[in-house]
C-alpha cells in the first residue's frame, strides 16, 4: 500500500501546488490508516521537512495524484 502511494504527487487543494511525497503511513490496530507523514519538497539542498496529513483531509486519491485540503 505505501509503495503505491509514494509514486503520487500530494496536491494542497487550496493554493494548487504540490506539498511533497509521501514517507510513511500512520495505521491504527484495526488496519485503517489515521495519518501521511509526507516529506516536504527539497529547496536547493534544504530539506522542507516532514509534514502530517490526517486522513480526513484528504478529499480525493487519484491514479497520479493525492488532493488534500490544507489549510495556509
Amino acid at each position: 500500500m505505501l509503495s503505491d502511494l509514494q509514486d503520487k504527487d500530494i496536491i494542497n487543494l487550496i493554493d494548487g501546488k504540490k506539498i511533497g511525497s509521501i514517507i510513511d503511513i500512520l495505521v491504527d490496530d484495526k488496519g485503517s490508516v489515521k495519518e501521511l507523514s509526507v516529506q516536504k519538497k527539497k529547496f536547493l539542498f534544504f530539506s522542507g521537512g516532514v509534514f502530517k496529513i490526517k486522513w480526513d483531509m484528504i478529499d480525493k486519491i487519484g491514479k497520479d495524484v493525492i488532493l488534500v485540503n490544507v489549510g495556509s
